[in-house]
């Protein structure tokens, strides 16, 4: 009788400990679904800053609608290597507070 009351309480622990381990691996999987949420989001942040960005380009200079995006890389590359825009550049990010 007692070996059997043995296995009885030795197969209630094993439920136990299999439920803990059911929760346990649960909770990693909800952390692992918060954790590719939140870089999703910064993706999507990250997609809006471009595509705000480079509508405010061709909204200044419309004619960069007409180039490849191979002849756009090359202007902007060209435009920022230009002594005066790098001195606009490093005036504007020295002036930024972190605002928009």
């Amino acid at each position: 009788m007692s070996k059997q009351k043995n296995l009885a309480e030795l197969n209630a622990e094993k439920d136990k400990i299999e439920q803990q381990l059911a929760q346990e691996r649960h909770k990693i999987h909800r952390l692992e679904n918060r954790a590719a949420y939140y870089e999703k989001g910064e993706r999507r942040k990250r997609a809006h800053r471009l595509i705000a960005r480079g509508a405010a380009i061709e909204s200044v200079a419309p004619q960069t609608k007409a180039l490849s995006e191979t002849k756009f890389y090359a202007l902007a590359e060209q435009v920022f290597a230009l002594p005066d825009t790098q001195q606009l550049l490093t005036e504007a990010v020295g002036n930024h507070a972190g605002g928009d």
